[in-house]
């Protein structure tokens, strides 16, 4: 079932950063929304199983022919579903959309001399490697920079890791430390949650992030402690614990940069009409 989040909210940054728009909400703080999925959470409580699809806003200050300051973003959220269903569902998706890509837009693709071979050989299921095993590779190619746990993985560091792959693959079990909140931890390493991106081939990054949530209320409120979370801002989501919750999991597929690799354009900002960029606000 389809269910519309607000984009308009008072402060809940699902992603756990700081990049967002402020505005005002009459006489309240407000802030332009990051994502939908924790809302979707709360939907999914009620109804099982739900997606959103909307703009979502990230005050990025990037350059890079990945990133758009407003974009649109599918995020399903699912009641009663593992991590690893999660991922299974993940990669059946994207399989489906490159399939009926193909049988729909052929005519397009050639137009945009797309090597439709190419999108062809992307079967289900997945490359499947965790974050220890992507910092090898990385080291392995020369990237010292990256030391285990202190930073999420960059463009370039995606792109060093899908050149191994002709498949779009799969990072998972990143460090706790370097993601947001409420992701559940594996219950055999405290250490690393249960997550997955999604690095799509030929140097087109990240398309999907997403990961079992937490469901359990100590956890969740230890979290929060950790994460120095505003209790005003976040009450309401820990209530979805206190009344009771269930196992659940959830992903966000950003669709400009999904078109853009299906597509073979170069920069993402040909896959909207109206481009928010870091120097255009205009059309």
């Amino acid at each position: 079932m389809k269910i519309d989040p607000p984009i308009l909210t008072g402060g809940s940054a699902a992603e756990g950063t700081t990049e967002l728009f402020h505005t005002k909400y009459f006489e309240e703080e407000a802030y332009l929304s990051q994502s939908g999925q924790l809302y979707m959470e709360a939907a999914a409580m009620a109804l099982g199983r739900v997606f959103s699809f909307g703009p979502t806003f990230r005050a990025e200050k990037s350059k890079t022919r990945r990133h758009l300051i407003e974009f649109w973003m599918i995020e399903p959220e699912m009641a009663f579903v593992t991590h690893e269903e999660s991922l299974e569902i993940q990669e059946n998706y994207v399989q489906f959309i490159i399939e009926s890509v193909i049988e729909h837009c052929e005519l397009e693709l050639n137009t945009l001399n797309r090597d439709i071979q190419t999108l062809k050989k992307i079967k289900a299921p997945f490359p499947r490697i965790t974050y220890d095993k992507a910092v090898e590779m990385l080291k392995e190619k020369g990237l010292e920079d990256l030391q285990w746990g202190g930073e999420d993985f960059g463009a370039p560091h995606e792109t060093a890791i899908a050149e191994n792959f002709d498949q779009p693959v799969f990072i998972t079990h990143y460090p706790k430390n370097i993601k947001a909140f409420y992701m559940k931890p594996d219950p055999e390493r405290d250490d690393v949650v249960l997550c997955a991106d999604l690095i799509a081939p030929e140097g087109y990054g990240e398309i999907i992030g997403g990961s079992a949530r937490i469901d359990d209320l100590a956890l969740l409120e230890q979290r929060y402690q950790e994460h120095q979370l505003s209790e005003e801002a976040y009450g309401w989501y820990l209530d979805l614990r206190k009344y009771g919750s269930v196992p659940h999991a959830g992903f966000g597929l950003g669709l400009e940069r999904t078109v853009a690799w299906i597509s073979g354009v170069e920069h993402v900002r040909e896959t909207i009409p109206f481009p928010r960029l870091l120097n255009r606000l205009y059309p």
